[in-house]
Protein backbone atom coordinates (compact mmCIF):
# COMPACT_ATOMS: atom_id res chain seq x y z
CA UNK A 1 0.00 0.00 0.00
CA UNK A 2 1.20 3.28 -1.19
CA UNK A 3 2.10 6.12 1.78
CA UNK A 4 -1.02 8.37 0.41
CA UNK A 5 -2.98 5.63 0.71
CA UNK A 6 -2.26 5.13 3.88
CA UNK A 7 -2.25 8.32 5.20
CA UNK A 8 -6.36 8.43 3.52
CA UNK A 9 -6.73 4.81 5.10
CA UNK A 10 -5.94 6.17 8.46
CA UNK A 11 -7.66 9.49 7.99
CA UNK A 12 -10.57 8.07 6.91
CA UNK A 13 -10.62 5.60 10.43
CA UNK A 14 -9.86 8.39 12.56
CA UNK A 15 -12.97 10.54 10.88
CA UNK A 16 -14.99 7.31 11.26
CA UNK A 17 -14.90 8.22 15.29
CA UNK A 18 -16.96 11.01 14.58
CA UNK A 19 -20.25 12.08 13.52
CA UNK A 20 -22.26 15.35 13.00
CA UNK A 21 -24.90 16.04 15.31
CA UNK A 22 -27.86 18.77 14.89
CA UNK A 23 -27.59 22.26 16.52
CA UNK A 24 -30.94 20.95 18.82
CA UNK A 25 -28.67 18.06 20.17
CA UNK A 26 -26.05 20.72 20.95
CA UNK A 27 -28.12 22.64 22.91
CA UNK A 28 -29.12 20.41 25.29
CA UNK A 29 -25.85 18.61 25.85
CA UNK A 30 -24.42 22.25 26.63
CA UNK A 31 -27.24 24.02 27.76
CA UNK A 32 -24.92 25.68 30.48
CA UNK A 33 -21.82 26.00 28.57
CA UNK A 34 -22.19 29.27 26.65
CA UNK A 35 -21.21 32.56 28.45
CA UNK A 36 -23.32 35.34 28.09
CA UNK A 37 -21.19 37.35 25.47
CA UNK A 38 -20.42 34.32 23.15
CA UNK A 39 -23.24 35.02 20.63
CA UNK A 40 -21.62 38.66 20.29
CA UNK A 41 -18.37 37.28 19.86
CA UNK A 42 -18.88 34.25 17.96
CA UNK A 43 -21.26 32.53 15.21
CA UNK A 44 -21.56 28.64 15.74
CA UNK A 45 -21.69 26.73 12.36
CA UNK A 46 -21.59 23.39 12.69
CA UNK A 47 -21.67 20.57 15.24
CA UNK A 48 -19.72 17.04 15.80
CA UNK A 49 -19.60 14.54 18.66
CA UNK A 50 -17.63 11.27 18.43
CA UNK A 51 -20.06 8.31 17.82
CA UNK A 52 -20.81 7.20 21.95
CA UNK A 53 -21.00 11.33 22.67
CA UNK A 54 -18.47 11.32 25.15
CA UNK A 55 -17.15 14.28 24.08
CA UNK A 56 -18.74 16.85 21.71
CA UNK A 57 -17.74 19.89 19.77
CA UNK A 58 -18.39 23.24 18.00
CA UNK A 59 -17.38 25.10 15.05
CA UNK A 60 -17.06 28.90 15.05
CA UNK A 61 -16.59 31.93 13.08
CA UNK A 62 -15.12 34.76 14.81
CA UNK A 63 -17.27 38.03 13.72
CA UNK A 64 -14.76 40.69 14.08
CA UNK A 65 -11.81 38.85 12.70
CA UNK A 66 -13.61 36.46 10.26
CA UNK A 67 -11.91 33.44 11.38
CA UNK A 68 -13.07 30.22 12.60
CA UNK A 69 -11.99 28.38 15.57
CA UNK A 70 -12.79 24.73 16.85
CA UNK A 71 -13.90 23.62 20.81
CA UNK A 72 -13.60 20.63 22.55
CA UNK A 73 -15.84 19.71 25.43
CA UNK A 74 -15.62 17.21 27.73
CA UNK A 75 -17.75 16.04 31.18
CA UNK A 76 -16.19 17.49 34.17
CA UNK A 77 -16.65 15.81 37.37
CA UNK A 78 -20.23 16.80 37.53
CA UNK A 79 -21.38 15.33 34.70
CA UNK A 80 -21.08 18.74 32.25
CA UNK A 81 -20.02 19.32 28.86
CA UNK A 82 -17.05 22.55 29.27
CA UNK A 83 -14.48 23.79 27.32
CA UNK A 84 -11.47 21.08 27.37
CA UNK A 85 -9.65 21.96 24.22
CA UNK A 86 -9.69 24.50 21.43
CA UNK A 87 -7.81 26.34 18.77
CA UNK A 88 -8.78 29.54 16.85
CA UNK A 89 -7.16 31.90 14.06
CA UNK A 90 -8.63 28.50 11.43
CA UNK A 91 -9.26 29.90 8.16
CA UNK A 92 -11.81 28.05 6.62
CA UNK A 93 -14.87 26.40 8.50
CA UNK A 94 -13.73 23.42 6.74
CA UNK A 95 -10.26 23.47 8.20
CA UNK A 96 -11.71 23.94 11.73
CA UNK A 97 -13.87 20.73 11.04
CA UNK A 98 -10.67 18.96 9.83
CA UNK A 99 -9.02 20.17 12.86
CA UNK A 100 -12.23 19.20 14.90
CA UNK A 101 -12.51 15.88 13.69
CA UNK A 102 -9.03 14.51 14.17
CA UNK A 103 -8.83 16.25 18.10
CA UNK A 104 -11.86 14.08 18.54
CA UNK A 105 -10.37 10.98 17.30
CA UNK A 106 -7.56 11.48 19.94
CA UNK A 107 -9.80 12.02 22.76
CA UNK A 108 -11.39 8.73 22.39
CA UNK A 109 -8.98 6.61 21.14
CA UNK A 110 -7.14 6.19 24.57
CA UNK A 111 -7.08 9.50 26.15
CA UNK A 112 -8.35 9.66 29.52
CA UNK A 113 -11.63 11.52 29.64
CA UNK A 114 -12.26 12.23 33.43
CA UNK A 115 -8.94 13.92 33.17
CA UNK A 116 -9.86 15.94 30.48
CA UNK A 117 -13.21 17.20 31.51
CA UNK A 118 -12.00 18.04 35.24
CA UNK A 119 -12.38 21.94 35.40
CA UNK A 120 -11.24 22.32 39.27
CA UNK A 121 -13.95 24.24 40.55
CA UNK A 122 -16.64 21.07 40.82
CA UNK A 123 -19.03 20.60 43.73
CA UNK A 124 -18.60 17.73 45.58
CA UNK A 125 -22.54 16.82 45.22
CA UNK A 126 -24.01 17.62 41.80
CA UNK A 127 -27.63 17.83 41.49
CA UNK A 128 -29.04 15.04 40.15
CA UNK A 129 -33.05 15.25 39.52
CA UNK A 130 -33.79 11.64 38.56
CA UNK A 131 -32.37 9.25 41.51
CA UNK A 132 -33.99 8.61 44.73
CA UNK A 133 -32.23 8.55 47.91
CA UNK A 134 -32.08 5.20 49.05
CA UNK A 135 -34.89 5.00 52.22
CA UNK A 136 -36.94 7.12 50.36
CA UNK A 137 -40.63 5.87 50.28
CA UNK A 138 -42.26 5.04 47.21
CA UNK A 139 -45.73 6.86 48.84
CA UNK A 140 -43.94 9.66 49.35
CA UNK A 141 -43.13 10.49 45.64
CA UNK A 142 -45.50 12.80 43.48
CA UNK A 143 -47.27 10.66 41.15
CA UNK A 144 -45.82 13.35 38.22
CA UNK A 145 -42.29 12.27 39.07
CA UNK A 146 -43.32 8.36 39.07
CA UNK A 147 -44.96 9.28 35.80
CA UNK A 148 -41.66 10.82 34.50
CA UNK A 149 -39.19 7.73 36.19
CA UNK A 150 -41.72 4.66 35.00
CA UNK A 151 -42.80 5.82 31.63
CA UNK A 152 -41.24 4.66 28.67
CA UNK A 153 -42.39 7.53 26.88
CA UNK A 154 -40.91 10.43 28.86
CA UNK A 155 -37.52 9.18 27.99
CA UNK A 156 -37.10 12.34 25.96
CA UNK A 157 -38.08 14.35 29.40
CA UNK A 158 -35.35 11.94 31.36
CA UNK A 159 -32.81 12.75 28.65
CA UNK A 160 -33.14 16.96 29.62
CA UNK A 161 -33.47 16.54 33.08
CA UNK A 162 -30.13 14.43 33.28
CA UNK A 163 -28.07 17.30 31.18
CA UNK A 164 -29.86 20.17 33.61
CA UNK A 165 -29.53 18.89 36.70
CA UNK A 166 -25.63 18.84 36.77
CA UNK A 167 -25.72 22.55 35.97
CA UNK A 168 -27.87 23.86 38.47
CA UNK A 169 -26.87 25.26 42.12
CA UNK A 170 -29.90 25.69 43.99
CA UNK A 171 -29.07 27.39 47.45
CA UNK A 172 -32.61 25.41 48.87
CA UNK A 173 -30.94 22.40 50.48
CA UNK A 174 -34.39 20.75 49.53
CA UNK A 175 -34.80 21.58 45.93
CA UNK A 176 -34.67 17.74 44.36
CA UNK A 177 -36.36 16.62 47.47
CA UNK A 178 -38.65 18.71 46.60
CA UNK A 179 -39.10 18.32 43.39
CA UNK A 180 -39.52 14.35 43.91
CA UNK A 181 -42.08 14.93 46.11
CA UNK A 182 -44.79 17.32 47.54
CA UNK A 183 -43.55 20.56 45.22
CA UNK A 184 -42.81 18.47 42.02
CA UNK A 185 -45.02 21.43 40.10
CA UNK A 186 -43.10 24.32 41.35
CA UNK A 187 -39.72 23.18 41.55
CA UNK A 188 -40.66 21.89 37.77
CA UNK A 189 -41.65 25.82 37.19
CA UNK A 190 -37.81 26.77 38.20
CA UNK A 191 -36.44 24.11 36.32
CA UNK A 192 -38.59 25.53 33.03
CA UNK A 193 -38.11 29.09 33.48
CA UNK A 194 -33.52 28.23 34.08
CA UNK A 195 -33.86 26.61 31.08
CA UNK A 196 -35.42 29.64 29.14
CA UNK A 197 -32.82 32.45 30.45
CA UNK A 198 -30.23 29.99 28.97
CA UNK A 199 -31.58 29.77 25.99
CA UNK A 200 -32.00 33.79 26.10
CA UNK A 201 -28.50 33.95 26.20
CA UNK A 202 -28.05 34.76 30.17
CA UNK A 203 -25.72 33.90 32.98
CA UNK A 204 -27.47 32.54 35.30
CA UNK A 205 -26.79 32.16 39.20
CA UNK A 206 -29.22 30.96 41.73
CA UNK A 207 -28.84 33.33 44.74
CA UNK A 208 -31.03 32.41 48.13
CA UNK A 209 -33.66 34.88 47.04
CA UNK A 210 -34.64 35.84 44.70
CA UNK A 211 -34.60 32.69 42.76
CA UNK A 212 -32.70 33.87 39.92
CA UNK A 213 -29.92 36.60 39.03
CA UNK A 214 -29.69 36.87 35.14
CA UNK A 215 -27.05 38.90 33.53
CA UNK A 216 -25.79 39.69 30.13
CA UNK A 217 -24.11 42.51 27.91
CA UNK A 218 -28.20 43.03 27.36
CA UNK A 219 -28.00 44.04 31.13
CA UNK A 220 -29.25 42.60 34.43
CA UNK A 221 -32.54 41.83 36.71
CA UNK A 222 -33.57 39.16 38.82
CA UNK A 223 -36.43 36.89 39.03
CA UNK A 224 -38.27 35.37 41.84
CA UNK A 225 -41.15 32.38 40.83
CA UNK A 226 -44.18 31.38 41.86
CA UNK A 227 -47.32 29.40 41.40
CA UNK A 228 -50.76 29.01 42.14
CA UNK A 229 -51.79 26.06 43.51
CA UNK A 230 -54.94 24.52 44.90
CA UNK A 231 -56.38 26.31 47.79
CA UNK A 232 -57.20 24.32 50.71
CA UNK A 233 -58.90 26.21 52.92
CA UNK A 234 -61.32 29.80 52.66
CA UNK A 235 -63.65 30.33 50.37
CA UNK A 236 -61.43 29.82 46.82
CA UNK A 237 -61.12 26.01 48.43
CA UNK A 238 -64.89 25.58 46.72
CA UNK A 239 -63.73 25.62 42.59
CA UNK A 240 -66.27 26.83 40.74
CA UNK A 241 -65.52 23.98 37.71
CA UNK A 242 -67.04 26.45 34.99
CA UNK A 243 -69.08 24.42 32.14
CA UNK A 244 -70.99 26.78 30.34
CA UNK A 245 -69.23 30.19 28.50
CA UNK A 246 -71.24 32.16 31.02
CA UNK A 247 -69.78 30.19 34.18
CA UNK A 248 -65.63 30.71 32.06
CA UNK A 249 -66.65 34.61 31.66
CA UNK A 250 -67.40 34.87 35.72
CA UNK A 251 -64.40 32.58 36.45
CA UNK A 252 -61.96 34.53 34.72
CA UNK A 253 -62.90 37.43 36.21
CA UNK A 254 -62.83 37.10 39.95
CA UNK A 255 -62.08 33.10 40.49
CA UNK A 256 -58.92 33.49 38.37
CA UNK A 257 -57.61 37.38 39.21
CA UNK A 258 -57.75 35.99 43.19
CA UNK A 259 -55.60 33.11 42.59
CA UNK A 260 -53.08 35.15 40.71
CA UNK A 261 -53.41 38.03 43.25
CA UNK A 262 -53.09 35.84 45.96
CA UNK A 263 -49.66 33.94 44.90
CA UNK A 264 -48.75 37.79 43.67
CA UNK A 265 -48.75 39.78 46.73
CA UNK A 266 -47.82 36.92 48.71
CA UNK A 267 -44.18 37.99 46.72
CA UNK A 268 -44.78 41.67 46.97
CA UNK A 269 -45.49 42.06 49.91
CA UNK A 270 -42.87 39.65 51.59
CA UNK A 271 -39.56 40.52 53.40
CA UNK A 272 -36.68 38.60 55.03
CA UNK A 273 -35.51 39.22 59.13
CA UNK A 274 -33.73 42.37 58.16
CA UNK A 275 -37.02 44.17 56.68
CA UNK A 276 -35.91 43.62 53.05
CA UNK A 277 -38.29 43.36 50.17
CA UNK A 278 -37.10 41.06 47.18
CA UNK A 279 -35.84 43.50 44.75
CA UNK A 280 -33.61 44.58 48.08
CA UNK A 281 -32.19 41.62 48.24
CA UNK A 282 -28.77 39.90 46.95
CA UNK A 283 -26.45 40.71 43.82
CA UNK A 284 -29.68 42.46 41.84
CA UNK A 285 -30.06 44.97 43.85
CA UNK A 286 -31.19 48.62 42.53
CA UNK A 287 -32.14 46.73 39.31
CA UNK A 288 -35.25 45.24 37.55
CA UNK A 289 -37.12 42.36 39.09
CA UNK A 290 -39.45 40.51 37.98
CA UNK A 291 -42.05 37.58 39.26
CA UNK A 292 -42.60 34.77 37.03
CA UNK A 293 -46.00 33.14 37.93
CA UNK A 294 -47.41 29.39 36.49
CA UNK A 295 -50.95 28.29 36.79
CA UNK A 296 -50.99 24.73 38.64
CA UNK A 297 -54.39 25.47 40.76
CA UNK A 298 -55.43 22.27 38.92
CA UNK A 299 -53.52 20.16 36.95
CA UNK A 300 -55.01 18.15 34.29
CA UNK A 301 -55.38 13.96 33.80
CA UNK A 302 -57.66 11.59 32.96
CA UNK A 303 -58.80 13.20 29.85
CA UNK A 304 -58.56 16.93 31.11
CA UNK A 305 -56.59 19.99 30.13
CA UNK A 306 -54.33 21.46 32.91
CA UNK A 307 -55.79 25.11 34.29
CA UNK A 308 -52.34 26.77 32.82
CA UNK A 309 -53.47 26.28 29.15
CA UNK A 310 -57.23 28.65 29.63
CA UNK A 311 -56.73 30.48 32.67
CA UNK A 312 -53.85 32.85 31.24
CA UNK A 313 -56.88 36.00 30.11
CA UNK A 314 -57.54 36.41 33.59
CA UNK A 315 -53.90 37.41 34.40
CA UNK A 316 -53.44 40.18 32.04
CA UNK A 317 -57.04 41.46 33.40
CA UNK A 318 -55.81 41.47 36.93
CA UNK A 319 -52.47 42.78 36.37
CA UNK A 320 -53.94 45.80 34.40
CA UNK A 321 -57.27 46.01 35.59
CA UNK A 322 -58.94 46.04 32.27
CA UNK A 323 -61.04 43.56 30.30
CA UNK A 324 -60.55 44.41 26.59
CA UNK A 325 -64.29 45.00 24.34
CA UNK A 326 -63.97 44.25 20.81
CA UNK A 327 -66.73 44.61 17.43
CA UNK A 328 -66.67 44.73 13.92
CA UNK A 329 -67.05 48.04 12.61
CA UNK A 330 -66.95 48.29 8.72
CA UNK A 331 -65.42 44.90 8.46
CA UNK A 332 -62.35 45.76 10.83
CA UNK A 333 -61.91 44.81 14.29
CA UNK A 334 -61.89 47.25 16.81
CA UNK A 335 -60.51 46.98 20.48
CA UNK A 336 -60.79 48.91 23.02
CA UNK A 337 -59.79 48.90 26.71
CA UNK A 338 -62.60 49.15 29.57
CA UNK A 339 -61.86 49.67 33.24
CA UNK A 340 -63.35 47.35 35.32
CA UNK A 341 -63.82 47.41 39.07
CA UNK A 342 -62.76 44.96 41.96
CA UNK A 343 -62.68 41.01 41.61
CA UNK A 344 -65.66 39.24 43.81
CA UNK A 345 -66.59 35.67 44.44
CA UNK A 346 -68.49 35.28 47.41
CA UNK A 347 -67.91 36.62 50.71
CA UNK A 348 -64.25 38.05 49.18
CA UNK A 349 -63.50 40.90 47.38
CA UNK A 350 -59.60 42.06 45.98
CA UNK A 351 -58.40 44.97 44.44
CA UNK A 352 -57.91 44.79 41.00
CA UNK A 353 -54.94 46.19 38.94
CA UNK A 354 -51.54 44.79 40.37
CA UNK A 355 -49.72 47.35 38.94
CA UNK A 356 -51.56 50.13 40.29
CA UNK A 357 -51.12 48.44 43.95
CA UNK A 358 -48.73 50.41 46.65
CA UNK A 359 -45.30 49.07 45.99
CA UNK A 360 -45.80 47.84 42.87
CA UNK A 361 -43.73 50.04 40.61
CA UNK A 362 -40.61 47.80 42.28
CA UNK A 363 -42.20 45.03 39.92
CA UNK A 364 -40.67 45.55 36.83
CA UNK A 365 -42.94 43.24 35.01
CA UNK A 366 -44.92 39.84 35.64
CA UNK A 367 -43.59 36.97 33.43
CA UNK A 368 -46.05 33.84 32.96
CA UNK A 369 -46.11 30.67 30.67
CA UNK A 370 -48.77 27.92 29.97
CA UNK A 371 -45.74 24.85 29.32
CA UNK A 372 -44.33 25.01 32.31
CA UNK A 373 -44.96 20.97 32.42
CA UNK A 374 -43.38 17.49 31.17
CA UNK A 375 -44.73 18.11 28.15
CA UNK A 376 -42.71 20.61 27.24
CA UNK A 377 -39.99 18.53 28.45
CA UNK A 378 -40.65 15.92 26.28
CA UNK A 379 -40.79 18.26 23.21
CA UNK A 380 -37.63 19.65 24.01
CA UNK A 381 -35.99 15.73 24.62
CA UNK A 382 -37.55 14.89 21.12
CA UNK A 383 -36.44 17.64 19.46
CA UNK A 384 -32.78 16.62 20.89
CA UNK A 385 -33.21 13.62 19.40
CA UNK A 386 -34.00 11.21 22.04
CA UNK A 387 -37.46 10.04 21.11
CA UNK A 388 -37.58 6.07 21.71
CA UNK A 389 -37.97 4.27 18.30
CA UNK A 390 -41.34 2.91 19.07
CA UNK A 391 -43.13 6.20 20.00
CA UNK A 392 -44.89 9.18 18.55
CA UNK A 393 -45.35 12.45 20.01
CA UNK A 394 -47.96 14.55 18.64
CA UNK A 395 -49.11 18.25 19.64
CA UNK A 396 -52.19 19.49 19.24
CA UNK A 397 -53.56 23.44 19.63
CA UNK A 398 -53.66 26.94 18.96
CA UNK A 399 -51.32 29.44 17.50
CA UNK A 400 -51.07 33.24 16.88
CA UNK A 401 -53.33 34.12 14.11
CA UNK A 402 -51.32 37.28 12.51
CA UNK A 403 -54.95 38.26 10.68
CA UNK A 404 -55.48 41.77 12.42
CA UNK A 405 -59.43 40.86 12.30
CA UNK A 406 -58.67 37.45 13.95
CA UNK A 407 -60.37 37.40 17.34
CA UNK A 408 -58.93 33.64 18.45
CA UNK A 409 -56.08 31.32 17.19
CA UNK A 410 -55.10 29.56 14.69
CA UNK A 411 -56.17 25.58 15.58
CA UNK A 412 -52.85 23.04 14.45
CA UNK A 413 -51.94 19.46 14.53
CA UNK A 414 -47.92 18.82 14.69
CA UNK A 415 -46.13 16.02 14.86
CA UNK A 416 -42.90 16.70 17.26
CA UNK A 417 -39.74 15.05 15.62
CA UNK A 418 -36.13 15.79 16.22
CA UNK A 419 -35.12 19.08 14.74
CA UNK A 420 -38.49 20.15 15.24
CA UNK A 421 -37.08 23.46 15.98
CA UNK A 422 -39.10 24.50 19.42
CA UNK A 423 -37.27 27.01 21.33
CA UNK A 424 -37.86 26.96 25.48
CA UNK A 425 -38.85 30.26 25.25
CA UNK A 426 -41.63 29.65 22.42
CA UNK A 427 -45.22 30.04 25.19
CA UNK A 428 -43.39 33.06 27.38
CA UNK A 429 -45.32 36.09 27.99
CA UNK A 430 -43.81 38.94 29.63
CA UNK A 431 -46.23 41.84 30.83
CA UNK A 432 -44.15 44.93 31.62
CA UNK A 433 -45.27 47.21 34.41
CA UNK A 434 -46.03 50.76 32.99
CA UNK A 435 -45.48 52.51 36.49
CA UNK A 436 -41.99 49.97 36.82
CA UNK A 437 -39.21 52.09 38.35
CA UNK A 438 -36.74 50.18 36.30
CA UNK A 439 -38.13 49.58 33.23
CA UNK A 440 -37.11 46.52 31.31
CA UNK A 441 -36.59 46.43 27.97
CA UNK A 442 -38.34 44.50 25.39
CA UNK A 443 -34.72 43.57 24.24
CA UNK A 444 -34.30 41.76 27.36
CA UNK A 445 -36.89 38.81 26.40
CA UNK A 446 -36.39 39.04 22.70
CA UNK A 447 -38.60 36.58 20.72
CA UNK A 448 -41.20 36.51 23.78
CA UNK A 449 -44.41 37.70 23.19
CA UNK A 450 -44.48 40.64 25.40
CA UNK A 451 -47.33 42.90 26.70
CA UNK A 452 -47.53 46.54 27.71
CA UNK A 453 -50.16 49.28 28.52
CA UNK A 454 -49.69 52.14 26.28
CA UNK A 455 -51.85 55.70 26.74
CA UNK A 456 -54.43 53.03 27.87
CA UNK A 457 -54.39 50.43 25.77
CA UNK A 458 -52.99 47.32 25.37
CA UNK A 459 -50.32 46.90 23.58
CA UNK A 460 -48.27 42.82 22.67
CA UNK A 461 -45.52 42.35 20.38
CA UNK A 462 -44.70 38.50 19.60
CA UNK A 463 -42.97 37.41 16.69
CA UNK A 464 -44.06 34.90 14.16
CA UNK A 465 -46.88 32.80 15.44
CA UNK A 466 -46.17 31.71 19.04
CA UNK A 467 -48.11 28.80 20.60
CA UNK A 468 -51.01 30.04 22.44
CA UNK A 469 -51.83 26.81 24.40
CA UNK A 470 -51.29 23.38 23.10
CA UNK A 471 -51.61 19.58 24.65
CA UNK A 472 -48.90 16.82 23.71
CA UNK A 473 -50.07 13.22 22.85
CA UNK A 474 -47.15 10.71 23.79
CA UNK A 475 -48.24 7.42 21.47
CA UNK A 476 -46.73 3.90 21.99
CA UNK A 477 -46.17 2.32 18.88
CA UNK A 478 -47.36 -1.70 19.75
CA UNK A 479 -47.37 -4.90 17.15
CA UNK A 480 -49.84 -7.32 15.70
CA UNK A 481 -49.62 -9.28 18.98
CA UNK A 482 -49.36 -7.10 21.62
CA UNK A 483 -52.47 -5.10 20.07
CA UNK A 484 -54.26 -8.33 20.07
CA UNK A 485 -53.40 -9.15 23.55
CA UNK A 486 -54.67 -5.56 24.57
CA UNK A 487 -57.69 -5.69 23.02
CA UNK A 488 -59.26 -9.02 24.09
Amino acid sequence: MGQAKAKRKARAERESLSKRISRSRFNLLAIGTRMSPAPYLYEEVDYWADVDELVIGVIARDVTDDDYYWALLARDRNGRFRSADMDSSLRSAEYATVALRERIAKAVSGEDLAALGTQGDETNHPTDLLTVPSGTKEKDLHPNFKLLLDTSGRAPARAVFKELGPWLAPSDPHFVKEFQTKQFDQRLWELYLWAVFRELGYDVTQPEAPDFHIASPRGEFTIEATTCAPSEDGVLADHPDPQTPGEMKVFLSDYMPMKFGGSLTTKLKKKNANGESYWERGPGAGKPFAIAIADFHKPGGDGEVGSMTWTQEALWLYLYGHRIEWEFVDGSLSIRTVKIGNHVYKTKTIETGFFDLEGAENISAVVFSNAGTLAKFDRMGVDAGYAPDDHRYLRIGFRLDPDPNAVMGTPFTEEVVADYGERWSDELQVFHNPRAKFQLPLEAFQGATQHTFEDGQLVSYSVGTPVLSSQTMIMRLVGDDEFKEATV
